[in-house]
């Protein structure tokens, strides 16, 4: 048996209609929402659609935006600096992508002015805790956290979205933002949508042969950690167990 996802699109005779923001009632628009109740009340997907003001011919803007938080996780694209990897890996128009890229980085320099902290990771339920946004997403992700010498979080990324079942990991993709961020370590964090923590055996190599290319940049691979809905496990940890 395969699973066939249904079309949830709106037809009307035999010509495809896209639904859109203007066939929506007054007080459901988000730009009207937001003049009439303020920012708090909208959905993240409805700020976006705002800022995004309008969709493609294949879907309507909130069809799209709900899509892209949907299959990216909310924290993930928060963090992506690239519109080409969201033009990719979402398959959205280029100037959509550099939208969203262009308004999370106002909004984190904001936010970094005015936080008065720097989140801190020393253990891998640390970890865990900081990318709790990815317990529940739908495909496989590989996250890194870029490290000071203070332990403190100066950048993460998505490196590399995977299916349900693997994710390419290239130590060229993994460094690449620890020597731009001029971190000292760094810490890899993947998920698994199938609920299971048990690292697969290429999770363990790939772990071994990035933390010996590490060693030779002078860049510390602190721990791997796999993240499920809610649980982890830490492949560095487990392996210092397993040598005692």
């Amino acid at each position: 048996m395969n699973y066939n996802f249904e079309d949830h699109d709106l037809y009307t005779g035999d010509k495809e209609y896209i639904l859109k923001v203007r066939d929506l009632a007054d007080e459901d628009k988000p730009r009207e929402k937001l003049i009439k109740y303020g920012p708090e009340i909208l959905s993240v997907a409805e700020l976006l659609a705002i800022l995004l003001n309008v969709g493609t011919k294949k879907e309507g803007v909130l069809q799209m935006t709900s899509r892209v938080l949907k299959e990216y996780g909310e924290k993930n694209i928060i963090n992506q600096k690239n519109p080409k990897d969201l033009e990719r890996d979402l398959d959205i128009p280029l100037t959509k992508a550099c939208q969203i890229v262009a308004c999370f980085e106002l909004g984190r320099r904001f936010f970094e002015e005015t936080r008065g902290g720097i989140a801190t990771v020393r253990t891998p339920k640390q970890v865990f805790e900081y990318l709790k946004d990815m317990r529940d997403l739908p495909k496989e992700h590989l996250r890194g956290i870029y490290l000071n010498s203070r332990y403190q979080v100066i950048h993460n990324e998505v490196i590399s979205i995977g299916s349900l079942t693997a994710s390419v990991i290239h130590p060229r993709e993994v460094f690449r933002p620890a020597i731009e961020y001029s971190a000292a370590a760094l810490i890899l964090a993947h998920n698994h949508p199938s609920g299971s923590i048990k690292p697969t055996q290429p999770d363990i190599e790939i772990t071994n042969h990035l933390k010996k290319v590490g060693e030779m940049l002078g860049i510390d691979l602190l721990d791997h950690i796999i993240i499920a809905k809610n649980k982890f496990y830490s492949i560095m940890s487990n392996k210092k167990k397993k040598i005692k």
